[in-house]
């Protein structure tokens, strides 16, 4: 039986620590409000941005680790505390009890590419962040993969699913996208994204080799316009606001080949199947 920590036991965490209690793991859940993992995982109380390790600490080993947690806010100072200073934190908590993993799971974001022209993208892609968060995901990505033990990087689209429906508050609300240039973006839903960690995590476990990086999406990236004009019609959407725009910096369409030719397949290829079970 495999044992994983999961520092982050939130939205993704919590799907993720289902798929692997399912398949008979045990796992630990992280994060400041123990009592909300899910049943069968064995609760951490910690706060990452602390340095003091947790008294609850488990003293047995741990064959995996996956970081998967998200943001206290959207500032430099919030990705800081979050993806860098809580990842060395971990690290170090690791060390001091002896334990070192088969394999660390960093759960990034695709904001490490800076792409604005409706390029694509791969795991090759230059890394060039327009913005802080794909900056300071590229150093907690260094910071994984210099940590002494084998890391894979799995950088995610856009999530959406249940709890996450922004894109359909816009929408409600008669916002509007100009469909020239393409307004390119990408998406995952989150129970593929949970899925892709639990594909990458049981293939290292039967002895599979793992790439450093993956990208997180679905099949199909498209103009954001189009999705927009398709959840309109799903909702019955007739009146638009005619000064509320989606204001967007990116444009890039992202490749999932590489996640697939390890075997995995999106349950949700396009936002069509996505949202249509949303909905």
């Amino acid at each position: 039986m495999a044992t994983a920590l999961l520092a982050g036991c939130g939205d993704i965490g919590g799907r993720l620590a289902s798929l692997l209690l399912a398949r008979g793991w045990a796992v630990h859940g992280l994060r400041r409000n123990a009592s909300q993992v899910p049943a069968g995982v064995l609760p951490l109380a910690a706060d990452l941005a602390q340095p003091n390790c947790p008294a609850a600490w488990p003293s047995g080993p741990l064959d995996y680790l996956v970081y998967c947690v998200a943001a206290d806010s959207h500032s430099e100072a919030g990705y800081q505390a979050a993806y860098v200073q809580g990842l060395r934190h971990v690290l170090g908590w690791l060390a001091a009890h002896g334990q070192r993993p088969r394999r660390l799971v960093f759960v990034s974001s695709t904001s490490v590419y800076g792409q604005a022209e409706g390029e694509w993208v791969d795991e090759q892609a230059a890394t060039e962040p327009a913005g802080f968060s794909g900056r300071l995901m590229l150093q907690a990505e260094a910071l994984a993969h210099g940590s002494g033990v084998p890391a894979t990087v799995v950088r995610l689209a856009g999530i959406y699913g249940p709890g996450r429906e922004r894109l359909l508050s816009q929408v409600r609300e008669g916002y509007q996208v100009a469909a020239q240039p393409p307004m390119y973006a990408n998406r995952i839903h989150a129970d593929d994204a949970a899925g892709l960690l639990a594909h990458l995590l049981l293939a290292d476990q039967q002895g599979q080799p793992l790439a450093p990086c993956y990208l997180g999406v679905d099949d199909a990236p498209v103009g954001l316009a189009e999705v927009f004009e398709w959840l309109r019609g799903q909702l019955g959407v007739t009146q638009l606001k005619a000064e509320a725009f989606v204001r967007r910096t990116g444009s890039k369409r992202c490749s999932n080949g590489l996640a697939r030719a390890a075997g995995w397949a999106p349950r949700y290829p396009s936002y069509r199947e996505g949202y249509s079970a949303l909905l």
